[in-house]
């Protein structure tokens, strides 16, 4: 993926602003379990009541705080409450909230930061508990001695009716006193963090319903804000959510866009030897294929590379905090997750590359079924194409079904380590609640936090399944865009002198293909003047095609040099060179569309008057002309509902457009009759006539009218000059014209 990363990086924005709102979701994500865990554990089971600090006490049970505290915690307590007496100002303003007002006495807490409270609430906690016990010793004895214990819960049981804690405490000597106060310390010792804090608050409860407090009112009121604010992260997870959603798409969208342009610009600056190192089936699935894997993991990445594993971590510590004694829990299933990941992985990796390859394969011969669909049925290899189709189609879904089955054990396998992880976490917490060493509350924040593990480590596993099949992509896409292109434009280009003449020479010119052994052509040397026509001829295979093609550069020469108007084409622009030449090939390509979107790719944006003129000069204007459409004619893939000598016309036409000073003609009046190419080649010498031509042809009725016949025999020049002087001199060319021409056609 990273040899793809300059297609990536320009996206840098969005991929920011996207993980910005993946920690967002994440956040969102992980305060959900805690403030769950708060309804139950403050809002359902302490009645909505947070602090372990009483808001209000009564002159009774603050009487019973000093005889159970010192003397210096009882001053510390007592500083951070004032005294408010019935009928007074203050008293009226809290009347609605401690009703008791109205009777009694109470003392109200001060204004004091969280800090100050936490250190009220660590002196009043095991006397207000101590105080809750005794009042339940005559109505709940069995909740007494739970909380007192079996030993302190008989000596309550003693208390006479009607005696209130105060009254024993005050008539207790002092040794016997102090002796009680131990006693209770002793027994609440081992009560700390939030098991002392929930039956502080049980305790304060109590006094708040003797003081005539609402506490279902504080209950329902803290539910509803707690709620409220579970709503509103759960909505802002939402929206971020989606933006990331958006954001991921956007760029997997761009980077595959981006990246199919790069190959298809790059495809388009290939020559052949580019083209034997890739085929065009893997060209086709590099750009397919290959593109959809990196952009699927391009989202994936931006979607849960950053999200699964913040989850995952910050989800460990969240739910150690809520119970630490449970580690080992997490530990035990993100282990077996681990290995129920890690086996298939390693199993089916070096099957994805394969895959790749085979899909290559497949493309290849259905692409060669499809092209060569007349020979196929000519030669009734119906049967063959389907063997061999099939060959290639079973080779794909062999391995395909055995990455699937490998594959799909891991989903089973890590649902059911999931589940088992759930019943161990319930089984392992019931019984820190059994003990009161958990909440209930926090029992499911933390189960909560588990399957959000859970779920990052399968996050985790999908993008470690699909980012080696996507690495394998990105590789063969970087193959592609990293292939040094063989013929390239010259740093320091030259430019043809104005007006451009169309002088064509060909110095001592040798060419072999890249991976030959011997040359091809061998020292060609002939000038192509402008108003001439150039034509090439020779048996089939001789090298008259190759021999063309070096002039637009489709092929670099190997020795010598090819110079147009007295310029080398190497110190040319490819655009500046090809730009001067209007080339027609041998197999007339047409492109979906119409006549004149087909004529506006030699010339865009061409006039009608050009378009007629060209359709006049390569006589297709009676094809054309004939259809209601005319140059609005349709023209399907390929040109398939043309004839070969109209589709031929037409990229004639294509070329002509152009009126460029050079023009090339490879073999292209072959698919004609001899009375079109004669009014083809008098429309051209008339029209064109101050251009450079070179014909390519096989036909001597063609080159017998040329200013100049090369003849061509095994990639050698073995005659030069007009008919007459051929037909005296070269042996070769006179077989070719005594085996197309009678005698008299001849003379």
């Amino acid at each position: 993926m990273l040899r793809l990363k300059k297609y990536i990086l320009p996206y840098w924005k969005s991929i920011l602003f996207a993980i910005v709102m993946v920690v967002v979701v994440a956040a969102s994500d992980l305060s959900l379990p805690d403030l769950l865990s708060q309804i139950i554990d403050v809002g359902i089971q302490q009645h909505g009541i947070e602090s372990g600090a009483p808001e209000a006490i009564s002159k009774e049970t603050m009487r019973s705080l000093q005889l159970l505290q010192s003397a210096q915690d009882y001053e510390a307590v007592l500083a951070d409450y004032e005294l408010v007496e019935p009928g007074s100002e203050r008293a009226i303003t809290l009347l609605e909230q401690i009703p008791a007002l109205q009777n009694e006495p109470v003392y109200v807490i001060k204004t004091l930061d969280d800090a100050s409270k936490q250190t009220l609430e660590t002196l009043v906690a095991k006397p207000l508990i101590f105080i809750q016990a005794v009042n339940l010793v005559q109505n709940n004895p069995d909740q007494a001695k739970q909380l007192l214990g079996e030993s302190l819960q008989t000596q309550m049981m003693n208390i006479p009716q009607g005696v209130s804690l105060e009254q024993l405490l005050q008539a207790m000597p002092a040794e016997q006193k102090a002796s009680l106060v131990k006693a209770v310390t002793d027994r609440f010792s081992s009560l700390e963090g939030s098991i002392l804090h929930q039956l502080t608050i049980s305790s304060i409860t109590a006094e708040y319903t003797r003081l005539g407090m609402d506490i279902q009112k504080t209950q329902n009121q803290y539910i509803l804000n707690v709620g409220l604010r579970m709503i509103l992260v759960a909505v802002i997870g939402l929206i971020a959510s989606l933006i990331v959603s958006y954001l991921a798409s956007q760029t997997a969208a761009g980077v595959a866009r981006d990246v199919r342009s790069g190959i298809f610009t790059k495809v388009e600056n290939f020559t052949t030897a580019e083209f034997d190192k890739f085929s065009t089936a893997s060209l086709i699935t590099r750009t397919t294929n290959d593109v959809s894997q990196v952009q699927m993991v391009v989202f994936m990445l931006i979607r849960m590379a950053v999200q699964a594993p913040m989850i995952g971590t910050l989800g460990i510590i969240y739910a150690l905090d809520k119970s630490p004694g449970m580690w080992w829990t997490i530990a035990l299933v993100v282990g077996s997750l681990l290995i129920v990941i890690m086996i298939p992985f390693v199993i089916v990796l070096p099957k994805f590359k394969i895959i790749q390859e085979l899909i290559d394969r497949l493309n290849l011969v259905m692409r060669e079924n499809l092209s060569g669909l007349m020979v196929v049925r000519a030669f009734n290899k119906q049967s063959f194409e389907e063997k061999r189709f099939d060959k290639a189609n079973t080779d794909v879904t062999e391995n395909q079904v055995f990455v699937g089955r490998a594959m799909a054990f891991v989903m089973p396998l890590m649902n059911l380590v999931m589940l088992a992880g759930q019943v161990l976490i319930i089984g392992v917490g019931a019984r820190f609640v059994a003990q009161s060493a958990l909440q209930v509350g926090s029992l499911i924040a933390f189960m909560q936090y588990s399957m959000q593990i859970f779920s990052s480590f399968m996050m985790l596993s999908l993008l470690f399944i699909f980012l080696p099949r996507a690495a394998v992509s990105a590789d063969r896409i970087a193959d592609v865009l990293e292939t040094p292109i063989v013929i390239a434009d010259p740093q320091k280009p030259k430019e043809l002198a104005e007006p451009i003449r169309g002088l064509v020479e060909f110095h001592d010119v040798d060419f072999k293909y890249s991976d030959a052994e011997e040359d091809v052509l061998h020292d060609i040397s002939f000038k192509a003047e402008p108003g001439k026509v150039t034509a090439i001829i020779g048996s089939t295979g001789s090298g008259k095609s190759t021999l063309i093609n070096l002039l637009p550069r489709f092929f670099d020469v190997s020795k010598g040099a090819i110079t147009l108007d007295g310029i080398d084409i190497r110190d040319l622009t490819q655009q500046e060179l090809r730009d001067q030449i209007g080339y027609a090939p041998q197999i007339g390509l047409l492109f979906t569309g119409t006549v004149a979107s087909n004529l506006q790719v030699g010339k865009p944006g061409a006039s009608v008057e050009e378009m007629l003129e060209a359709i006049q000069i390569s006589q297709a204007e009676d094809f054309v002309s004939m259809d209601e459409d005319g140059l609005n004619m349709e023209i399907s893939q390929g040109g398939t509902n043309l004839s070969g000598g109209q589709k031929q016309r037409l990229s004639i036409a294509r070329a002509v457009i152009k009126k460029p000073p050079v023009f090339i003609f490879d073999d292209t009046f072959s698919a004609l009759d001899f009375k079109t190419d004669a009014a083809l080649r008098q429309a051209i010498s008339q029209k064109l006539s101050d251009s450079t031509l070179l014909v390519v042809t096989q036909r001597v009725s063609t080159a017998k009218l040329s200013d100049q016949i090369l003849v061509i025999d095994k990639g050698r020049m073995v005659g030069k000059g007009k008919h007459s002087e051929l037909m005296q001199t070269c042996k070769t060319y006179q077989e070719i014209a005594s085996s197309q021409l009678s005698e008299a056609e001849l003379a």
